[in-house]
């Protein structure tokens, strides 16, 4: 077993993806944009200049900052956060055996420490890293290899968990163990070489990790 782990937050620990997805989509409607059904699968996970790119293609003649606040704001407004099935079984197990965590989320730092505050995981994080700090968002390594050095643990010697396409392969370019668990996306014949493992659930997951199936 890996002495860290290094999550994801926005449709991994919480049922925050389809917020940000209803927003993206409410706001393309009202420029009176269709998003194609693959428009999930290219922004999920992304930050920084690369999310600035997919927005200004996809929404044309906008400020693509100006967009991406809106979407920020209503996953920063919604009332009730829902977190997903495991979070607190995988959560305490790991820190029962004394595991460095760390969250690793494309959203801004302010969004991210809300969300752990409201659903009362935030004891459980070591650190927490935003997209906002890095140069480069997913799928470069980047935001990984941070939450890595912070927590003070080699990238190998570290899990990542992950429900997006962009984030697996992040993790995976930073050589970490790349967990995926899909929301509202399905893995690619991709992720599905790259991947350490791929699991219904973070409680799945947890039962593999300790039963040796996950290296």
């Amino acid at each position: 077993m890996k002495t860290a782990a290094i999550y994801d937050m926005d449709g991994l620990l919480f049922d925050t993806e389809r917020i940000f997805q209803e927003a993206w989509h409410r706001e393309a409607q009202k420029l009176g944009v269709s998003l194609p059904d693959s428009f999930a699968n290219i922004i999920c996970g992304t930050s920084g200049e690369r999310q600035v790119e997919i927005v200004r293609q996809y929404y044309p003649g906008v400020d693509p900052n100006e967009i991406m606040k809106r979407v920020q704001n209503a996953s920063f407004e919604a009332e009730t956060i829902f977190v997903k099935k495991g979070v607190f079984e995988i959560l305490s197990g790991m820190k029962e055996r004394g595991m460095v965590l760390a969250v690793a989320s494309s959203s801004p730092l302010f969004l991210i420490e809300k969300n752990l505050e409201k659903t009362n995981t935030a004891h459980f994080f070591d650190t927490v890293v935003s997209g906002t700090q890095v140069s480069r968002g997913k799928p470069e390594p980047d935001i990984f290899l941070l939450a890595a050095e912070k927590a003070g643990v080699p990238p190998t010697d570290c899990y990542v968990f992950e429900d997006s396409i962009n984030g697996i392969i992040a993790g995976t370019r930073a050589g970490c163990a790349s967990i995926m668990i899909p929301d509202l996306i399905e893995p690619t014949e991709e992720v599905k070489q790259i991947a350490a493992g791929i699991f219904e659930d973070l409680s799945s997951a947890w039962h593999a990790i300790v039963n040796g199936e996950v290296q």
